[in-house]
């Protein structure tokens, strides 16, 4: 593996944070920014065993939607939310605030690749459709590893990719802040937690989900262009859903050949790790 750029891998977190941060993802993605949405977070959960008690992570926690969802729907747990942006962190405290679960949910500002928690803090860890856009995976997966305690879990959803197979449409810097560019095979995430010293428990492909997504963002820039158009170009967006045809089309292709997807996992810090 190669060693990323520091002053590039900072460039990119600053871009990635930039965008994610703007009211058009919203717009165009929803609440959870990712395929699958709230029904594939609590599909994610079922497998944490998040039982009254627990600490939840969830890193690259975005507007607070993953932290929230999982401290609403199991009694006793508690969860801290890690996010680059502090546009995010500000708005998820807030949200944690206006639900009435401000005693059970944090947010903080930080870096996935240097949390900012203790050694074994964590009952389980969630990362969703953020590990593909980080610059430095191997060191994003040691530090999940590092925060759960022995015999805790981490739930990764993330997009899949060939990025040698990738088409152009596909590459570049947009492409990387939209989680294609950077994403990797299946197996290569769970080599990656395996190294991290993490045992992977179970795999689970959700193609569908992305294309599902596809389809929304589509739809919803078809929308923007009738009714908003002038938000479609302060975000630089002003060819609408016509510029943004090709490389839909070209993500449809690929996920048709298997090139593109998005997935699953689950992994567990074996409990000799003490």
């Amino acid at each position: 593996m190669t060693t990323p750029d520091p002053h590039a891998a900072e460039q990119l977190k600053d871009c990635c944070a930039d965008a994610y941060a703007r009211d058009i993802v919203v717009a165009l993605l929803g609440e959870s920014y990712h395929p699958g949405g709230t029904a594939l977070t609590r599909r994610l959960a079922d497998a944490l065993g998040l039982a009254p008690g627990r600490r939840v992570l969830d890193v690259a926690s975005g507007r607070g939607t993953t932290a929230l969802l999982l401290a609403g729907t199991h009694p006793g747990i508690t969860a801290h939310g890690v996010d680059y942006s502090p546009a995010h962190t500000a708005l998820a405290t807030g949200a944690a605030e206006a639900a009435g679960l401000a005693d059970r949910v944090a947010f903080t500002t930080g870096d996935a690749e240097h949390l900012p928690c203790p050694d074994g803090e964590f009952d389980a860890v969630v990362c969703e459709c953020a590990l593909c856009t980080f610059p430095d995976k191997e060191r994003a997966a040691a530090e999940f590893a590092r925060v759960l305690r022995p015999g805790g879990r981490a739930g990764i959803s993330d997009v899949t990719a060939d990025p040698a197979r990738l088409p152009p449409e596909l590459t570049g810097l947009a492409a990387r802040i939209a989680c294609i560019a950077d994403a990797r095979p299946l197996d290569e995430y769970a080599r990656l937690l395996a190294a991290a010293g993490l045992r992977v428990l179970r795999t689970e492909r959700h193609d569908h989900a992305l294309l599902r997504m596809t389809d929304q963002i589509e739809a919803r820039l078809k929308l923007l262009a009738m009714t908003a158009p002038g938000k479609l170009a302060a975000a630089g967006l002003d060819g609408g859903p016509q510029a943004a045809r090709p490389a839909l089309a070209a993500a449809r292709r690929a996920v048709a050949d298997g090139r593109l997807g998005y997935a699953l996992l689950i992994a567990e810090k074996p409990a000799a790790q003490a």
